[in-house]
């Protein structure tokens, strides 16, 4: 038996404690992972309906969420026939679908305006019904900013043309400038704004500096964020690349006709 103090027992004992420790680590991630996606789920749920001005308590309980959340169906989307699927994303979110090869497609650059590189075919939204009917439309998005990429919820009133709120949880944008993505008062602006043009065409925009309310055009504006140019283009650009022919134009389209 080696000598404790030797170089060899020391080798040893490191040995043993490495092995240890990894079982431990191992077994506490396995015991882990149920709560860690359980919360990861919940948090999705409060972040949809927060979007969708359905919670107002971004710390409400799971019991609150679970309520509320009970007015929302999940159904899938093909983006690229724009109609409800069966199929649901590859790797259970379209944003992990995304990184995907065979359940994606890489975008051309000049296609790319909310710089995705690659986007997924099927995606997840989120339907509101009351008396059985549509109430509102809640739609993942997502689009680099100014140092990452900013990933949220569009949501939609019944008519398909009206932004019912707005809502960022995850994103990179620097405090106090990009990072108002965040503010109330801001995000506020979005709820009652016009994304569709007499046309249809997608005519919504964050523009530079404050909204004229006296302007035509008012209803399909927002205000920019002070100090934060490239974190509005950002956001201007991904809203109107997922409204739009790549994203959910087509879908939209086909449900105002009846035909998703």
């Amino acid at each position: 038996m080696a000598n404790k103090d030797s170089v060899t027992g020391t080798l040893i004992v490191a040995l043993v404690m490495c092995l240890v420790c990894s079982v431990v680590v191992s077994t506490a991630a396995v015991m882990l992972k149920p709560a860690q996606q359980a919360n990861a789920e919940l948090d999705m749920k409060r972040n949809v309906l927060m979007a969708g001005g359905l919670l107002k308590d971004s710390h409400a309980n799971k019991a609150t969420v679970e309520k509320a959340f009970a007015d929302v169906q999940i159904k899938y989307v093909d983006l690229d026939t724009g109609k409800f699927t069966d199929e649901a994303p590859a790797g259970g979110s379209g944003r992990a679908a995304a990184k995907i090869p065979s359940a994606s497609e890489r975008l051309p650059a000049d296609e790319d305006t909310a710089k995705i590189i690659r986007r997924e075919n099927i995606k997840e939204v989120y339907l509101v019904e009351k008396d059985g009917k549509l109430s509102k439309i809640i739609l993942p998005i997502r689009g680099y900013g100014l140092w990452g990429t900013l990933y949220g919820f569009l949501a939609l009133e019944s008519n398909l043309d009206t932004v019912a709120g707005l809502g960022f949880y995850e994103h990179k944008e620097t405090p106090g400038l990009g990072g108002e993505v965040d503010n109330p008062n801001w995000k506020a602006q979005w709820v009652g704004k016009k994304v569709f043009d007499s046309q249809g065409n997608v005519d919504i925009h964050v523009i530079k500096g404050q909204v004229n309310p006296n302007s035509p055009k008012a209803v399909h504006e927002v205000d920019g964020l002070s100090g934060a140019t490239l974190t509005s283009r950002g956001v201007n650009n991904l809203v109107n690349f997922w409204l739009g022919n790549q994203g959910y134009g087509p879908f939209l389209k086909n449900l105002k006709a009846g035909e998703a």
